[in-house]
């Protein structure tokens, strides 16, 4: 169970940075005000998988699923650039989570 929160917590996290960049620099309040429910709800979520996950594998999942999760909709949603070195590193994300997980105790 704890690790379906921390997915949902960084599938949230997801959608925070996303509508805080659609809120272009708190000039648009709706998109804003999602933001911040976003983060508060991706903070709770996070919270609760912490007492049955080690911290530190559970705080890099969380960070690189919104890490890369945010990158893909970047080039999805905003034109970013999806360069070789880009996808790259963001493998590298992918796989030092993989690696967190399968190491964990």
């Amino acid at each position: 169970m704890a690790w379906l929160l921390l997915l949902a917590a960084g599938a949230v996290e997801i959608v925070m940075a996303v509508a805080l960049k659609y809120a272009d620099g708190w000039s648009k309040p709706v998109p804003g005000v999602i933001g911040i429910a976003a983060a508060l709800l991706s903070i709770f979520l996070l919270a609760r998988a912490l007492p049955q996950l080690p911290a530190g594998t559970a705080y890099a999942v969380w960070t690189g699923i919104g890490s890369v999760g945010v990158a893909v909709l970047g080039i999805v949603l905003f034109g970013d650039s999806p360069s070789a070195a880009r996808l790259l590193c963001m493998a590298l994300i992918v796989a030092g989570i993989v690696g967190l997980r399968l190491i964990e105790n």
